[in-house]
């Protein structure tokens, strides 16, 4: 006797994915003639696809603008939706397709500066000793406003606990000293002294910029630990520079452009190879200030994703 299946209504309810794709493209594109040739179809396609859709809706999706197209506000929801949908699926196809052609594919979430400066020296090591896995690496400065279905195996952040199902495991201490080049110190002799670094040119990160590196330590608060006042500095003192991108500030400091705050985990490769040197040996430890590294759960049977939380545990020791 044959198990009747009652209608499963979600699926039924469904509109045709075929005509959810055109909307997405022509929504992403601004435009049907550009959906088109991105989805290798007629713009008359493109144009069908969406008067169904809309059709099955009950409702416009978009509204016309000269040549090009715009969201009606309906739209916006439905875009929303569609395309965060369509992501998950090509990046479960991509999982698996690559899965099954012998390489993993493992993804990796932290901060730009991060990546810039810790991570991609040492991803060639990585993946000479890993052939068979591949990298997604996400960076974000707001580890808690992730993309819904956004779901990485690692996570490196300041933060303890991001989403439930991770297991945590506490890293380093923010280490903070100034840095600048050895050219840059040979032109100023004065920044072998405390009062001379608060007097000189100094390159700061702001506190949006601060977020995932230490969110309340800039050159004033660094002083004051040294007990020196950044206030003393003479009204004719050259420029403090404030910018939210870690990148940048060690960008300029490469060019010689003035001294930084450099958090150790991210330039101490540049110290110990001399292409940066630290002026003065003071130096701040922040020991209530940690950065963890956090692993999915469900990953703890996956012998490729052990092998990279391995890795980097070993990498950051």
């Amino acid at each position: 006797m044959v198990k009747h299946i009652d209608p499963d209504l979600t699926l039924l309810k469904m509109p045709s994915l075929k005509a959810v794709k055109s909307f997405v493209a022509a929504a992403k594109y601004q435009s049907f003639t550009r959906a088109a040739e991105a989805l290798c179809v007629t713009q008359a396609a493109i144009s069908r696809q969406i008067r169904e859709l809309e059709a099955y809706l009950e409702v416009d999706l978009f509204k016309r603008v000269g040549r090009a197209v715009e969201l009606t506000e309906a739209g916006v929801i439905f875009f929303d939706a569609a395309q965060m949908s369509f992501v998950n699926i090509s990046q479960a196809a991509e999982r698996i397709r690559t899965h099954n052609a012998g390489k993993r594919v493992l993804t990796l979430c932290c901060s730009p500066a991060f990546s810039a400066l810790w991570l991609s020296a040492r991803l060639p090591t990585f993946f000479s000793q890993n052939p068979d896995i591949d990298l997604n690496l996400i960076t974000t400065q707001n580890f808690l406003s992730m993309e819904p279905g956004i779901r990485p195996d690692i996570f490196i952040t300041k933060m303890a606990k991001i989403q439930d199902g991770y297991q945590c495991y506490p890293l380093f201490h923010d280490v903070i000293y100034p840095v600048c080049t050895p050219q840059y110190k040979a032109a100023h002799p004065e920044l072998s002294s405390l009062e001379g670094l608060r007097d000189g040119v100094l390159l700061n990160l702001s506190p949006y910029g601060r977020s995932q590196v230490a969110e309340h330590v800039d050159w004033g608060v660094w002083l004051a630990f040294n007990d020196i006042d950044i206030n003393d500095r003479p009204f004719d003192s050259p420029h403090v520079l404030n910018a939210n991108d870690y990148n940048l500030i060690i960008t300029m400091v490469l060019t010689h452009q003035g001294v930084a705050l450099g958090w150790n985990h991210l330039v101490e490769k540049l110290v110990e190879d001399g292409t940066l040197i630290r002026p003065v040996s003071e130096e701040v430890v922040l020991r209530e200030s940690l950065h963890y590294l956090t692993f999915r759960q469900d990953r703890q049977n996956d012998e490729a994703c052990c092998r990279l939380r391995d890795w980097m545990l070993a990498q950051l020791a």
